[in-house]
C-alpha cells in the first residue's frame, strides 16, 4: 500500500460539517462524555440529537474528559501504518487537557514526526484551523508548511457567540461565578468570544434578538473594513435560528461562503442549548 504524506488529526469538539471535510484527509479522535454511570465517545456512541433529547429530560448534567495519553498513542500508531507524519490541531489547551495528553503520547514516539498545534479556540474557530492544515496537506505541502498554515489561520479566525444562560459555562468551570450571577440576576444575554484561548465576555444585551444584532455589529468592528473570506454559523440545538442567521450574514457581509454547523455533545455540555455564534476569518 502506498504511504500518504501527512495525516491531519483533531479531536471531536471541532465538529466540522461533513461537507467541509469531504475530499480532505482529516482523522478525528473522540472526546469522552460522562453522564451518571454512562461513558460515551463523542460523535461515536452519542450523537447531538440523542444528547439534547437526554439533556432535556435529565436531572443531572454530564461532564467531559479528554482522550487519554494511551488513546492518543494508539491513535497515532494507527496513523503511522499509512502516513509519514501527523499534524494535530487540537482544542485550546486553556479549555481542555487534550493537548497535554496528545503531546505526552507524541513524546513517547520520538521516531515518528508528530506536530501538535494549539488552536487556542473551540468549535468552528478550531475547525477552520483544522481545515487550513488539511487543505495545505492536500496540496502536498511539507509538515512545516502545514503547521504554518494552521498557525496563520489561528491568528486570523474569530468566534463570537450568544448563550441563553451562563449556567453551563459556569458549571464547566469556563466562566466565573460573578459573571454567571450577573447574567442571571439581570436576565441579560451575554455576548462572548474566544480570546487568547479562553472564553471572555465581549458585551451584553437584554434580549436574544438584540444580542444577535449586537454580535454582528461586533463582527463588523472586528473586520475593520475587510470582507469575510469564509464563515460558519454555529448553533446549539437551534438549527432554524442558525439557518436564519446564515442568510443574515450573507446579506449583511456579502459573504457567499457561510456554512452552518451544530456542535458536538461535548461543546453542547459546556454552552447549553440555544447558543448561537459566528466563526469567521477575513479575506487577506
Amino acid at each position: 500500500m502506498e504511504r500518504k504524506k501527512i495525516a491531519i488529526v483533531t479531536d471531536s469538539s471541532a465538529h466540522i460539517p461533513d461537507e467541509l471535510m469531504r475530499g480532505l484527509d482529516i482523522h478525528v479522535i473522540p472526546v469522552w462524555l460522562i453522564w451518571d454511570n454512562d461513558s460515551f465517545r463523542d460523535g461515536v456512541d452519542i450523537q447531538p440529537d440523542e444528547f439534547y433529547d437526554r439533556l432535556k429530560k435529565s436531572k443531572t448534567l454530564p461532564t467531559t474528559s479528554q482522550p487519554s495519553t494511551k488513546e492518543f498513542e494508539a491513535f497515532f500508531l494507527e496513523r503511522r501504518k499509512s502516513y509519514d507524519a501527523v499534524v494535530a490541531p487540537l482544542v485550546s489547551s486553556k479549555m481542555s487537557g487534550t493537548i497535554a495528553c496528545a503531546q505526552a503520547a507524541a513524546n513517547e514516539m520520538t521516531d515518528y514526526p508528530i506536530q501538535i498545534v494549539d488552536t487556542c479556540a473551540g468549535s468552528m474557530a478550531h475547525g477552520f484551523v483544522v481545515l487550513a492544515a488539511a487543505r495545505a496537506a492536500s496540496e502536498g505541502k511539507s509538515v512545516e508548511e502545514v503547521v504554518l498554515a494552521a498557525e496563520t489561520m489561528r491568528e486570523k479566525t474569530a468566534l463570537f457567540f450568544v448563550v441563553d444562560t451562563m449556567k453551563y459555562l459556569h458549571r464547566g468551570g469556563r466562566i466565573s461565578s460573578a459573571k454567571r450571577y450577573m447574567g442571571t440576576a439581570l436576565q441579560i444575554r451575554p455576548i462572548l468570544q474566544f480570546a487568547d484561548g479562553t472564553i471572555a465576555p465581549l458585551s451584553q444585551a437584554r434580549t436574544r434578538k438584540n444580542a444577535i444584532e449586537h454580535m454582528l455589529d461586533l463582527v463588523e468592528e472586528k473586520l475593520a473594513g475587510r470582507t469575510i473570506a469564509e464563515a460558519c454559523v454555529v448553533n446549539v440545538d437551534c438549527c432554524k435560528d442558525g439557518e436564519a442567521l446564515v442568510e443574515i450574514v450573507k446579506d449583511r457581509f456579502g459573504t457567499p461562503k457561510v456554512h452552518l454547523a451544530g456542535v458536538s455533545p461535548v461543546v453542547g455540555t459546556l454552552v447549553g442549548p440555544g447558543g448561537l455564534g459566528l466563526a469567521f476569518y477575513p479575506a487577506s
